[in-house]
């Protein structure tokens, strides 16, 4: 006859070859995956959600970002952490894992879509990290965290991540203020052969900040930059 413990250990095979670790407690891989709202279902009343275990997703990616920007200070590392640990992100992670495959949602939950919810699949990967460092400990942690958020870890400083925040910051404002940012051109300066540009962002009327470029796209994308992660970071 095969064991609960059998029946977990079978249903998480997959889970398990991709991050290249096996749960030697597989009671803590399955609360990662147990939502509020299945747990608030069940007549156990000793049963926990998964929501403590979201705490150390913010203290692994923390570390990482101290060892690779040896010189940030600390505001700055506080704002490329927000970035890496964006809910988009976290849900592109989620996807990569098929995470949805393993959720234990409410039957409430479970019929509005729960288990496509770029919100909820997020909080999961945060809570799967959060077993993992209480299972395997603070290095294999690291080294599958620095492995599941490599491209997000890689982008920080890069031109690439620059040319993306303003569709950042129009995500996160959408979700957050159901408005859009606005972008208006307030200065132009220099010669003709080598002007620079004054753009300002406002959002719902109020003034984000000012950004200056070489062009109007460039000083649009860093006004967003700062928009963005001062925003995330309050």
């Amino acid at each position: 006859m095969v064991s609960s413990t059998q029946k977990q250990e079978s249903r998480f095979k997959k889970l398990n070859r991709i991050l290249g670790y096996t749960f030697k407690r597989p009671e803590l891989l399955l609360r990662a995956f147990r939502h509020a709202s299945f747990v608030n279902e069940q007549l156990d009343s000793n049963l926990e959600d998964n929501e403590r275990l979201e705490f150390l997703l913010d203290l692994a990616i923390g570390h990482l970002l101290m060892e690779r920007f040896k010189s940030a200070e600390e505001g700055d590392l506080s704002k490329y952490r927000a970035v890496v640990v964006d809910e988009s992100g976290l849900y592109q992670v989620a996807l990569k894992l098929h995470l949805g495959e393993y959720l234990l949602l409410g039957k409430g939950e479970e019929q509005s879509g729960g288990r496509e919810k770029p919100s909820i699949l997020a909080n999961t990967v945060e809570a799967l990290i959060g077993a993992l460092y209480v299972d395997a400990g603070f290095d294999k942690t690291m080294e599958i965290v620095g492995r599941l958020f490599s491209h997000s870890l890689k982008r920080i400083g890069t031109r690439e991540m620059v040319h993306d925040f303003k569709s950042l910051l129009q995500e996160y404002t959408q979700a957050n203020y159901k408005s859009l940012p606005k972008y208006r051109l307030v200065k132009e300066s220099g010669p003709a052969h080598d002007k620079t540009f004054t753009v300002e962002l406002t959002l719902q009327g109020e003034t984000l900040g000012q950004g200056n470029g070489k062009s109007k796209k460039e000083a649009e994308q860093r006004v967003a930059r700062e928009a963005f992660l001062c925003l995330k970071g309050s």
